[in-house]
């Protein structure tokens, strides 16, 4: 990670929002891009931050705090980010955390990025059962279903949604299904029917930007 980032990292990692936002803003001040804040700080920070959190280096207060000043940093950085993406609605997506997981750190970064790039995006939050998330779907009359799971014992919550998708004629092939997460793998994705993966919020976005057009030439 580059030095001009290191107030930054170092003010996630203490979980200090007020610190956290002001680094950030000093950055956007000194001309780096916010994308590059992004991909280049805080994603790298926060999988540091869940690597630590695993070796129970760090626990629960500890990670929770860095994620508040996550969204802290989201918030505050979001009109500039605005003003570097494509207005053009690009598709509408909805996106959440599976039932049984309650990490939304990720998730909110996929978002964020998301929405920069042009798409209509709701959020159901953490804790999303399946029919929740095809009702919301049809509702929003969603292009792509952005799914998130942090924990392993999450993963059959995502198979579920899949197959539910995959059982149900009404919706069979109305909606691309996206997913991504610690747990998750390319190929388990592939295995279970998901029609694309993405590694981290960069790839989210071409993984959605590809089913939309996979969409159009449908």
């Amino acid at each position: 990670m580059r030095n001009i980032f290191t107030d930054l990292r170092d003010a996630i990692q203490e979980g200090n929002s007020e610190a956290s936002v002001s680094a950030a803003l000093k950055l956007v001040e000194a001309g780096v891009s916010p994308l590059e804040i992004f991909t280049q700080c805080v994603e790298p920070t926060l999988v540091d931050i869940g690597d630590q959190f695993s070796r129970l280096e760090i626990f629960l207060p500890e990670m929770i705090s860095s994620a508040n000043s996550v969204k802290d940093i989201q918030a505050a950085l979001l009109p500039y980010l605005k003003g570097e993406a494509q207005q053009a609605a690009r598709g509408r997506i909805v996106i959440g955390t599976v039932s049984g997981d309650l990490h939304d750190i990720g998730k909110n970064i996929v978002k964020t990025m998301l929405e920069v790039n042009g798409f209509a995006v709701l959020d159901l939050g953490v804790d999303a059962s399946p029919g929740e998330v095809i009702k919301a779907a049809a509702d929003f009359n969603a292009d792509i279903i952005a799914l998130s799971a942090l924990m392993l014992p999450s993963l059959p919550s995502v198979k579920d949604m899949i197959d539910m998708l995959q059982w149900m004629e009404k919706y069979k092939g109305r909606f691309k299904v996206m997913v991504g997460g610690g747990p998750v793998s390319r190929e388990w994705a592939q295995k279970m029917g998901a029609d694309g993966y993405g590694d981290d919020a960069v790839e989210a976005v071409q993984v959605a930007l590809a089913l939309m057009e996979d969409r159009g030439r449908a």
